[in-house]
């Protein structure tokens, strides 16, 4: 989400130095604030972070040369004069927490925290396009969501902000319970839990008790929604309770849910939900396939409710907001005698996301009578020592899906190759660099492809290179 222009300055020079105990040099103010010197916009902040193999210091100049207002530095960074716009702190990394703990403290803003298994980036869209419907709502970036994503998003967060909403993610317990202190929201969202970065959990229990750490910030009396249809509502909500929650709101399709699901028509490029919140039925439409998104937008609109937002102004806005590259973007690649359509879920993947594709492949309509599903899959990692298993079983599910055709790429895919019966095997390589030339070679006008797999399977390229051949057909 893009970020608000300002009428006032988000960060004044003495602001910014009585927030994080720094010296600044000259007088300057900050529209926003910016920890990468390619994407300064001008009059940005940029806190020059030290990382493991990239000092920002040392592209101060860079952020300079994009009109930034000033720059976040411990030390004096060279070749720079005495008097340029900089803010001296200790650390620069504890002087953009310091930035974000202060830009909570004045924020009259209603603070949404999600969190979740799967899930979280496209919810927090959902909800942040709702709610700007509503009021100025500011959102994290992409996903920033960790120890440095969540503070930069917070020290974005204006004094004139209605909404903020804000993804959390975790790959290790203990992860998300200091970035919910450092948020304080008043509504915690968790969307599920499942299989997903087990490899540093014990168990899956283990994930749902590092899920609920989003409950250590929550507001006194603040709201936690949770998913009613998930194995653990009654672990989460006992959690949320002990934390101080003052409500509970639950959604999904159990008839116990406040927030219910009753029907989901899908439609060309999204669909039709039918919902009961707070025991009010109504229709709306969403930019997202899936009855998973039907689900999701059912615990966004709770987290409306929760904001005491109108609901169906809310609702109404959801059509307008669509799933991003690699979450479900849709792409026509034109072919000799027609077009095919290509689904990208490249961006990440677990094995209750991949059935939820696999599920939303299904009930897409093909472009032809005559055409084909074809689900293409990459590697999910992070699953620790179940992983063959996990990727084995899907083969029940593209089975009971009736997907035509199924390529793979990577180790692990290959046990979903083999488990697969020989009539749906499309083809298998051991990384996506190899499944492009049988991907083009298989497909024909008509046919429905999902492109899926996590972010380190290199599945996105693959996408990105048809849409490049497409493109250089129709210039052709």
């Amino acid at each position: 989400m893009s970020r608000p222009c300002h009428s006032v300055p988000l960060w004044t020079s003495a602001e910014a130095a009585a927030a994080t105990g720094g010296r600044t040099h000259g007088r300057w103010s900050a529209t926003g604030v910016s920890i990468d010197s390619r994407s300064v916009e001008a009059g940005d902040l940029f806190v020059a972070l030290a990382g493991p193999n990239h000092d920002g210091h040392d592209f101060v100049q860079a952020a300079f040369d994009r009109a930034a207002a000033a720059a976040m530095v411990s030390r004096q960074p060279e070749l720079q004069p005495e008097d340029a716009p900089l803010l001296l702190v200790v650390d620069t990394f504890e002087g953009l927490r310091t930035l974000a703990d202060q830009a909570r403290e004045r924020s009259d803003a209603h603070i949404v925290a999600i969190t979740g298994s799967v899930g979280k980036t496209g919810t927090k869209e959902m909800l942040a396009g709702a709610l700007a419907s509503c009021g100025v709502t500011v959102a994290s970036a992409g996903n920033l969501n960790n120890h440095i994503g969540l503070p930069l998003s917070l020290a974005r967060l204006p004094r004139g902000a209605a909404y903020g909403v804000l993804e959390v993610g975790m790959n290790h317990p203990g992860e998300i319970g200091p970035l919910s202190r450092l948020a304080r929201p008043h509504t915690a969202l968790i969307t599920t839990i499942a299989a997903a970065h087990t490899e540093f959990f014990t168990s899956l229990d283990a994930v749902a008790d590092a899920k609920a750490e989003i409950f250590e910030g929550l507001e006194p009396g603040g709201t936690a929604v949770l998913n009613r249809d998930n194995i653990y509502f009654d672990r989460l909500a006992a959690a949320a309770r002990s934390a101080g929650a003052g409500r509970i709101i639950s959604f999904g399709e159990s008839p116990k849910a406040e927030a219910r699901l009753l029907a989901w028509q899908p439609a060309a490029g999204g669909g039709t939900v039918t919902a009961e919140i707070d025991g009010a039925a109504f229709d709306y439409e969403i930019a997202f396939s899936g009855r998973h998104w039907a689900l999701n937008s059912i615990a966004v609109l709770a987290c409306v409710h929760a904001a005491h937002a109108p609901i169906r102004l809310a609702a109404r806005a959801l059509r307008t907001v669509g799933p991003g590259a690699g979450r479900g973007e849709r792409l026509r690649i034109p072919l000799a005698d027609g077009f095919c359509e290509v689904i990208d879920e490249s961006y990440n993947a677990s094995p209750a996301a991949v059935r939820a594709a696999i599920e939303t492949l299904a009930e897409t309509a093909t472009l032809a009578p005559e055409g084909r599903r074809i689900a293409v899959l990459g590697d999910m990692l992070e699953l620790g020592e179940a992983a063959e298993r996990w990727h084995a079983e899907l083969a029940g599910d593209l089975e009971a899906a009736e997907i035509d055709l199924v390529f793979t790429a990577g180790p692990l895919m290959a046990h979903l190759y083999a488990a697969l019966d020989s009539a749906r095997r499309g083809g298998h390589a051991p990384d996506s660099d190899g499944l492009t030339g049988m991907l083009r070679a298989e497909f024909r006008a008509g046919d429905v492809v999902l492109v899926k797999g996590s972010l380190g399977s290199r599945m996105g390229p693959i996408v990105r290179r048809l849409a490049a051949d497409a493109t250089a057909a129709q210039r052709s």
